[in-house]
């Protein structure tokens, strides 16, 4: 794989990174609603789940969609439910303060599992794998692959869970933290459209 299909694939990758999407905006009501700290998991689960799902797609796992259309509709289907789930959770999350609050942010292993029902996630691993890999591609170009889109997307995403950080302490009274989590649910949402009428 030449250099400039490498800058050219990390361009690709910042670019579907770094803008607004499901995991983005988690990440954004997290470091809100839980700090920078205690949103590392979340934010190390996707970039792990991320970096297996590209690696997966680019062996060849995407054929399966193609050998069987309605799987890829299922993964959709269950991927728009649990973002409907994530929004609502979101949306009625009681303020920090609250005696009652059992509020925790999303593991390692959920955030990872979640990049499987992603629907923009497996659009982003399947046309980077269609673009940038060689017809005969073999398990080193594979890696190469996954490890640049994990870098570029590692950083990338973490912007979204440092800047709901920095907005905590402004976003401190129960009121506007609510207002703010109904924003973001509503945002979450809108995700699905684009993602639901996207091909593979």
């Amino acid at each position: 794989m030449s250099v400039d299909t490498l800058l050219a694939l990390a361009g690709y990758a910042l670019v579907t990174s770094i803008t607004p999407g499901p995991n983005n905006l988690m990440l954004l009501a997290s470091g809100v609603n839980f700090g920078l700290r205690r949103t590392l998991p979340h934010l190390a689960g996707i970039s792990t789940g991320f970096f297996v799902l590209v690696f997966s797609v680019a062996l060849g796992f995407a054929q399966l969609f193609t050998t069987f259309p309605a799987l890829y509709t299922l993964v959709r289907l269950v991927g728009a439910a649990y973002l409907l789930w994530l929004a609502w959770q979101i949306a009625t999350a009681p303020s920090p303060t609250s005696e009652n609050s059992q509020r925790r942010p999303m593991t390692f292993l959920g955030a990872a599992a979640f990049q499987w029902v992603n629907p923009k996630a497996w659009v982003m691993a399947v046309s980077a794998s269609a673009n940038y890999l060689p017809a005969s591609i073999d398990l080193l170009q594979v890696c190469l692959i996954a490890t640049v889109y994990a870098l570029v997307n590692a950083p990338s995403v973490a912007i979204w869970a440092l800047f709901g950080a920095q907005l905590r302490d402004w976003l401190g009274k129960p009121r506007t933290r609510r207002a703010f989590n109904i924003v973001m649910a509503i945002l979450l949402v809108t995700t699905l459209y684009p993602m639901l009428t996207a091909s593979l």
